[in-house]
């Protein structure tokens, strides 16, 4: 969430730490997240589609259609229980760096948004022995932690 109830969605595969942002410009509303959340989970490879975790936000009230539409099943976190959540928590606080909570998000289209990604999924991290979420997301494509198609 940023200024003036702008939002952008963050995706965040558990194991690589991958993020994919995505622009929510029509507003935070269900009927207006649901869109561009499922083109942005259609865009991910189908064998790393296994499940969603959301927070309780009114956002994702849309989540049967959303599952109909990707194939991908929502769970929805207990009330009050980031830690349920904790890969995302992190990640969101690393995107503070770019994306602070003053900001109004409604000005930060797609491509910028990539661009931020991109930047987190090239960044080493301790916990992959410095390799970065984009050669761990890399390697599980290629194995065969990652579902048949």
């Amino acid at each position: 969430m940023g200024a003036r109830l702008s939002a952008i969605a963050t995706l965040v595969e558990r194991t690589s730490r991958y993020t994919a942002l995505v622009a929510l410009p029509d507003g935070i509303k269900a009927s207006q997240v649901a869109p561009y959340l499922t083109s942005r989970l259609l865009c991910i490879p189908r064998q790393m589609r296994r499940t969603l975790t959301w927070g309780r936000g009114r956002e994702i009230a849309e989540q049967r259609a959303i599952t109909a539409a990707t194939g991908m099943p929502i769970y929805l976190c207990k009330p009050r229980s980031p830690w349920q959540r904790g890969t995302n928590e992190n990640t969101n606080r690393l995107l503070r760096q770019y994306l602070p909570k003053t900001a109004d998000l409604r000005t930060f289209g797609q491509e910028d948004l990539d661009t931020i990604a991109a930047e987190l999924n090239d960044r080493p991290r301790q916990t992959h022995g410095y390799r970065t979420p984009a050669e761990v997301y890399a390697d599980l494509l290629n194995s065969g932690d990652a579902l048949p198609v």
